[in-house]
């Protein structure tokens, strides 16, 4: 019982974390070096994946570039704070700008965490995924869950609006990002708020579990043509 109420109280403090780290906080919205010809990734968070609390080259995001350093561009858009509305009205500058080929997706904590209706929440998701889509961008859909005070019927209708864009978009879909971390208070900072730069490993495994197989594919078709005429030029 200690433990339970424990982890419910964890889960309170992260909402109201969420909530406050509202700040307008740039993870690394550098630009694109254009003398680097690599398959463009854009990820689109909130403080989950803007490094929040811990040194930025230690988050999930910018792990995530430096395994990738010779195949990919990432490029984090990640803002604390950051709702679906305020991350709708910034996307098409963002892909203008950038031009990615791939979209990583995690936003809607901040909706949840401020009880703004599912039914609107979903609304902005979709319009990002449509604005990704129409530009030929690929779309990861990365989930978050709030805690049970919000209530069973309102957390449950939360977690659904995922699955629901996942399954009418055709997304791979991870239900929780910080799943194997937010329980586990050694992988907690002191503030019992935000994962530790140790956590952070941890996080972008889980991540790889959905969007390793994209990456593959991605950088194999964006090596196609060289592979092509590199085989052209051996058969002459």
């Amino acid at each position: 019982m200690r433990i339970i109420k424990r982890v419910y109280a964890l889960m309170c403090l992260l909402a109201v974390s969420l909530v406050l780290n509202s700040g307008e906080v740039f993870a690394d919205i550098t630009k694109v070096n254009p003398e680097k010809d690599q398959p463009r990734v854009l990820v689109w968070g909130d403080s989950l994946s803007a490094a929040y609390g811990i040194e930025v080259k230690d988050g999930w995001v910018a792990l995530l570039k430096a395994r990738y350093a010779d195949q990919l561009s990432v490029v984090n858009g990640s803002i604390s704070g950051e709702t679906t509305q305020s991350g709708l009205t910034r996307l098409p500058k963002a892909l203008e700008t950038h031009k990615p080929q791939l979209l990583l997706l995690e936003l809607g904590a901040n909706d949840g965490l401020r009880g703004i209706k599912t039914e609107v929440m979903q609304q902005n998701l979709q319009q990002m995924i449509k604005l990704a889509q129409a530009q030929n961008v690929q779309v990861v859909l990365i989930g978050i869950r709030i805690p049970l005070n919000y209530g069973v019927t309102y957390t449950q209708k939360f977690e659904q609006v995922y699955r629901d864009l996942a399954t009418q978009n055709h997304l791979p879909l991870l239900p929780f990002l910080l799943e194997g971390v937010a329980l586990d208070f050694e992988l907690m900072q002191e503030d019992g708020l935000h994962p530790t730069a140790q956590a952070q490993p941890k996080i972008l495994d889980h991540v790889l579990s959905v969007l390793a197989p994209v990456l593959a594919e991605l950088i194999k078709s964006e090596d196609l043509p060289q592979r092509l005429t590199d085989a052209v030029a051996v058969t002459q």
